[in-house]
């Protein structure tokens, strides 16, 4: 089995942050209940686990892999972790199934693992030779190959431009669709070759892999990414009680302003501000836990690079 091949990012900030929602539940009630929405290989569920005797965890993750590496890696408490393999969307539903009305805390770590970005196999890197697959769940759903071989045009381009910002996206989509027709595109490294020959070679020079856009918008797209989080972070934000926290971690700009998005709406008043008095019901039910967003620190990136484009933050539910 696996061991956990890095310390999770943020790791003690996550938990700090966590702390004071976890003990306030403890003082009340005598145990905590929090949410891992993902799990991965369980460093973040471990390290709370292990400072608080009487939290349970329920963690969800999509990956298989992932979630047989974290039940041996988080068997010393094995005992207060329930995993679900589910999609983190299905929060309310695990809840109702588990007859659990309430939450004390949940745990974002967004996008894709470095444990998938490791398996050549699983087919997320650009520089690696592998199946075009980008399932995070390899039991189900569209592989990228389907995606890439189904999509029309306009499809191609919209996803292109929507979730990897890519200029090219109308010259990469005509490639696609020629290569296809050949049979010419089957694995990552012709799916990387293809998109290197559709962008002129001066906006090559600059920016890193020029496949780096491509393969983040299919993946994304195949993972249904966007619109699963725009479903979990209020289901999340529902189910935690007064003093219950939420932490997320992104990765990319476009799950970032999701998550600022619902935050910032959640911590505003409704209240005209010309009034002198809070209107009932209008009152925010969220505050911020950080003033904006957090990065991950020098010695973090130096740890592990992938950290440098991570951006944290955090809201207390203050009101029903």
């Amino acid at each position: 089995m696996q061991e956990l091949r890095h310390i999770p990012v943020a790791l003690d900030r996550c938990v700090n942050l966590l702390a004071p929602a976890i003990e306030k539940a403890i003082s009340a009630r005598g145990s905590a209940l929090i949410i891992d929405a993902t799990l991965g290989l369980g460093g973040h569920t471990r390290a709370l686990l292990e400072k608080y005797p009487s939290l349970h965890v329920i963690g969800f993750d999509r990956d298989t892999s992932a979630i047989a590496i974290a039940r041996e890696n988080v068997s010393p408490y094995g005992d207060r972790l329930t995993i679900v393999h589910a999609v983190y969307d299905q929060i309310a539903k695990t809840l109702e199934d588990l007859q659990l009305s309430h939450i004390d805390g949940a745990l974002f770590d967004l996008g894709v693992s470095s444990m998938q970005l490791d398996e050549a196999n699983r087919g997320f890197a650009y520089s690696q030779d592998a199946p075009l697959d980008m399932r995070m769940d390899q039991s189900q759903g569209m592989s990228a190959k389907e995606l890439l071989d189904t999509y029309d045009r306009d499809s191609l381009i919209r996803i292109l431009r929507a979730y990897g910002d890519e200029k090219f996206a109308p010259r990469i989509a005509d490639n696609i669709i020629a290569a296809r027709a050949d049979n010419s595109l089957n694995s990552t490294l012709d799916l990387a070759q293809l998109v290197k020959d559709s962008i002129p070679a001066p906006a090559r020079r600059t920016g890193g892999n020029p496949a780096k856009r491509t393969f983040q918008a299919l993946r994304i797209e195949v993972n249904q990414e966007l619109e699963v989080l725009e479903r979990a972070i209020p289901a999340a934000m529902d189910a935690l009680v007064i003093s219950g926290r939420i932490v997320v971690m992104s990765y990319q700009s476009l799950e970032d302003k999701i998550v600022k998005s619902f935050f910032t709406k959640a911590c505003t008043s409704t209240t005209p501000r010309n009034l002198p008095v809070e209107l009932p019901n209008s009152a925010a039910k969220f505050s911020f836990v950080i003033t904006g967003s957090e990065s991950a620190t020098e010695n973090e990136i130096s740890e592990n690079p992938r950290a440098q484009s991570m951006r944290l933050r955090a809201v207390e539910r203050v009101a029903a």
